[in-house]
């Protein structure tokens, strides 16, 4: 399949510099290391140049990718998808029932995604075999080290005996690259500087008398319904802050490693389709996450290291596009050491006003690919029995299982009751608003 044609499939006129260098040089085969910012492309400029290896006569996993979080197992599975090469992709991690991937693994993908730990599980049960897997992507690296995966991702490592190319990526550089991975001479591709975001205002919002669950409060009212991440330390004060922000009537939802993978899942599905404007998390949300369109990025709890706090304000203005990074601080908190260049303060009303509520509403469908339902059975029996126009309907995201679409909220009680015994696929049709 050509590049040209892969790159239509994704609505891209063309690759980036940084896309087309990577490609150039890891299309020769050699170890790469490719530094570059959240957001810049490194999924695809890994991607793309590994395709032409693949022999579709060796019916077994040729290429390994792995990645520190299941989002994003999840997010480069639906790229590969996207890119509609025929060829079979599948993502395997922690938090759900281990014995749907070892039926998918039954016939193996071409390309296995997935996290160190349940990909050194499936090793070890042999659910695949590791023979004749040439390429290993260590994709985010570096949090993967920080989670604490160097022990899995040395032992995947020692068993892959005829991998002939390593790609290592990550949006910052370490001082050394660790010794498990056995890759000495490689290509250092570093756009980490050439990529720096001039497009973001950084300001600095003060707490009077350290109240800043009241400052946050009347920031998101003045904000209104742009799209913000409020970024915190620990997942205490992640759910500390959600009940104060429900409390006071802001419709957001939380993101964080202690919460099951479906409520994750959904919560970025909802975030993605606007359902949702206001995503309270953790450092977990600063990369590797497709999260687009952020207009604000605020730091409720100033990040420990310097590294962190770049991730987190490069989550805003992506693409060209401009956007915003506050820190909250309480009266007596200081500035970081590591923030050289002191932003403006910013003062907040003190009457302020509750945002409108979001355009879209997300609901849930009990069925999903598994049951042979597509975006196409969706948008047709919503319409025709739904009486929706297509513009009432938005982001539709089908999962195994299940399936959930981004509606205008205006229509949402009509479509339900519309749809009360209808089919899909000789299917009944459950569907409610999903919490």
């Amino acid at each position: 399949m050509k590049i040209k044609d892969i790159l239509q499939n994704l609505h891209i006129d063309e690759m980036n510099a940084m896309q087309k260098e990577a490609f150039d040089y890891i299309s020769r085969k050699n170890d790469v290391v490719l530094l570059s910012p959240t957001g810049s492309g490194k999924t695809l400029a890994f991607l793309l140049p590994i395709l032409s290896r693949i022999n579709t006569k060796v019916q077994n996993v040729q290429a390994l990718i792995l990645v520190p979080s299941r989002e994003l197992a999840l997010q480069i599975e639906q790229v590969f998808k996207s890119m509609r090469t025929g060829l079979k992709v599948n993502s395997c991690y922690g938090g759900h029932d281990i014995k749907v991937e070892k039926n998918n693994l039954i016939h193996p993908p071409y390309i296995l995604v997935g996290t160190p730990g349940r990909i050194a599980d499936h090793i070890r049960r042999e659910h695949f075999s590791c023979e004749d897997i040439h390429t290993l992507i260590l994709d985010e690296y570096d949090k993967s080290l920080q989670l604490g995966f160097k022990e899995e991702m040395s032992f995947i490592i020692s068993e892959l005996k005829n991998v002939k190319q390593k790609i290592l990526t990550s949006a910052t550089k370490l001082d050394e690259i660790p010794n498990f991975t056995d890759i000495n001479k490689f290509k250092e591709i570093n756009y980490l500087v050439d990529l720096i975001n001039t497009n973001i205002q950084k300001r600095i919002v003060r707490a009077e008398e350290n109240d800043k669950l009241d400052v946050l409060y009347r920031l998101l009212c003045t904000l209104g319904n742009e799209s913000s991440l409020i970024f915190c330390n620990h997942r205490a004060a992640v759910e500390r802050i959600s009940d104060h922000l429900f409390d006071l009537g802001i419709i957001h939802d939380t993101f964080h490693g202690g919460l099951d993978q479906d409520v994750r899942e959904r919560s970025l599905l909802k975030f993605r389709n606007g359902s949702i404007n206001t995503l309270v998390t953790t450092d977990l949300a600063a990369r590797g996450l497709d999260i687009p369109e952020i207009n604000n990025v605020i730091h409720y709890q100033a990040s420990y290291k310097e590294d962190d706090y770049i991730h987190r304000t490069g989550r805003t203005a992506r693409m060209n596009a401009n956007g915003k990074s506050y820190i909250l601080l309480g009266a007596e908190e200081d500035i970081p050491e590591y923030i050289k260049e002191i932003p403006p303060e910013e003062f907040i009303p003190s009457e302020v006003v509750l945002p409108e509520q979001t355009e879209w509403i997300t609901v849930y469908i009990a069925g999903g690919k598994k049951d042979k339902i597509n975006k196409i059975d969706i948008v047709g029996v919503f319409c025709k029995t739904g009486k929706l126009d297509k513009n009432d309907i938005g982001i539709i995201e089908v999962k195994d299982f299940t399936s959930y679409v981004a509606i205008k909220r205006s229509k949402v009680k009509s479509l339900i009751k519309n749809l009360k015994g209808e089919k899909i696929k000789r299917k009944k049709l459950k569907i409610a608003v999903s919490k």
